[in-house]
C-alpha cells in the first residue's frame, strides 16, 4: 500500500529546472531517503510533500488523498528541520505538546501523549528543561517527538543529522531508526550523506539533474547502479572503459600519450562493442608483487601512488602503466605494513566484481 504518491511533478525557478517530471511512490511504514548532490532538487522535492513549496506541474498524494493545493498544516505531515526549530521560550514538554495544544486537545491527552512520545526518544526526565540546556543529540529527540506527537501519517526530516559531529551523529542514525521502527510511520529523510542514507533506509532516490536517476534497496544501488551517476554518487568507483577483443573478453582502453601496457577484462556479463565498467575498490584484491608480471585476465601490475590508513583498513592509489589510476581498499591483513608510495604491487578481481554500466546518454 503506497503512502505517498508523486506523479509529474516539476519546478522551475526562472530558468532553472530544479525537478522535471518525478514520478516516485512510496510504501506505508517505509524509509526513504532522497539523496544527491547539493542542487539535485532533494531539498525542494521534500518542499514540495511539505507543501511549503507549489509544484510547477503534476501532483502530490498522501494516503490516497490529493494534498497538491492543500496548505502544510492541512497535510498530516510531522517535520523535522535541520536546525530544529525548537521554541526557545518553551521547555521540553511544551515543545512536544505544542502542536497537541494547537489542535486543542484535551489537558489529559495532552499529557499522556507528550509523555508517551517522551518516553521513546527517551527523554522523559528532562521534560523541565529549556532547549538551550540540551545537548545536539537531545534537541534533535525533542524535535523528532513534537514532530510525532500529532500523530502523522508522513514524518519529513532534512538533513536532521548534519548538524552533529560524527559520533553523535552515528549514535543518532541508530536511535532514529529504532524510534521510526517501534512507530511504523511512513519516513522521508533528505540527506547528502551516502552512509547516513545507506545505514537508515529501506529504499533510496538517487536524484541527479532534476530526473530521479535510480530509485531501490542500498544493496541494488551499490551493487547494481542504473548509470554513471549513480556509481560515481554512490560509494567509490573505478571506471574502466574497454572494448570487446577477439578472444571475447575486453581489453581496456588507454588514456591518449601513455605507455600501451595491457590490462584484459572478462566480465560475468557484457555488452559488444565498446563498454564502461565499474570495480569497486574493496572488490580488488592486492598483493606485493612485481611490476613485471606476465598479463592475465582480471589482473593488473601498478605503482602505490598513495596509501593511508582508515582504522577499517587500508585505503591504496595504485598508478597502472596507461590505464590511470584504480582505488583499492585493502584489509590490514593483506601488509605488514602500510606500502611505501612506489611500491609494486598486484591487482586481482573476479568476473563478478565488473559491473557493466549503461552508455552515458541512458542518464539524462
Amino acid at each position: 500500500m503506497s503512502a505517498i504518491e508523486i506523479h509529474g511533478v516539476a519546478r522551475q525557478f526562472g530558468e532553472l529546472k530544479a525537478l522535471d517530471g518525478v514520478d516516485l511512490v512510496i510504501g506505508q511504514g517505509e524509509f526513504f531517503s532522497l539523496l544527491g548532490p547539493s542542487g539535485c532538487g532533494k531539498t525542494t522535492l521534500l518542499n514540495i510533500i511539505a507543501g511549503f513549496l507549489a509544484p510547477s506541474a503534476g501532483r502530490v498524494a498522501i494516503g490516497g488523498r490529493d494534498i497538491t493545493a492543500l496548505p502544510p498544516h492541512q497535510r498530516d505531515i510531522g517535520m523535522v528541520f535541520q536546525n530544529y526549530a525548537l521554541f526557545p521560550h518553551l521547555n521540553v514538554f511544551d515543545n512536544v505538546a505544542y502542536g497537541l495544544r494547537v489542535r486543542k486537545s484535551g489537558r489529559d491527552a495532552i499529557r499522556k501523549r507528550a509523555g508517551d512520545m517522551l518516553d521513546l526518544v527517551r527523554l522523559s526526565e528532562l521534560g523541565h528543561r529549556m532547549p538551550h540546556q540540551l545537548s545536539g543529540g537531545q534537541q534533535q529527540r525533542v524535535a523528532i517527538a513534537r514532530a510525532l506527537a500529532i500523530s502523522p501519517q508522513v514524518l519529513l526530516l532534512d538533513e536532521p543529522l548534519s548538524n552533529l559531529d560524527a559520533k553523535l551523529r552515528k549514535e543518532m542514525q541508530a536511535e532514529l531508526r529504532r524510534m521510526q521502527r517501534d512507530v511504523g510511520i511512513t519516513t522521508v529523510m533528505v540527506t547528502h550523506d551516502q552512509e547516513e542514507a545507506l545505514g537508515l533506509s529501506d529504499r533510496i532516490g538517487i536524484l541527479g539533474r532534476g530526473h530521479l536517476q535510480q530509485v531501490g534497496t542500498p544493496l541494488e544501488l551499490y551493487r547494481q547502479p542504473a548509470n554513471r551517476f549513480v556509481a560515481e554518487f554512490v560509494g567509490q568507483a573505478n571506471l574502466i572503459a574497454a572494448r570487446r577483443d577477439a578472444n571475447g573478453g575486453y581489453a581496456a582502453l588507454h588514456h591518449a600519450g601513455a605507455s600501451q601496457a595491457p590490462l584484459h577484462l572478462m566480465p560475468a556479463d557484457g555488452s559488444a562493442g565498446e563498454a564502461l565498467f565499474l570495480l569497486r575498490p574493496e572488490r580488488i584484491r592486492l598483493a606485493p608483487g612485481s611490476g613485471d608480471a606476465a598479463p592475465a585476465i582480471n589482473v593488473a601490475s601498478g605503482i602505490v601512488r598513495d596509501a593511508s590508513y582508515t582504522g577499517a583498513g587500508i585505503h591504496i592509489t595504485v598508478a597502472l602503466a596507461g590505464h590511470g589510476e584504480l582505488a583499492v581498499d585493502a584489509p590490514e591483513s593483506a601488509f605488514a605494513a602500510i606500502p611505501a608510495p612506489g611500491s609494486p604491487v598486484q591487482l586481482s578481481w573476479s568476473a563478478q566484481d565488473l559491473v557493466p554500466l549503461p552508455p552515458e546518454r541512458s542518464t539524462a
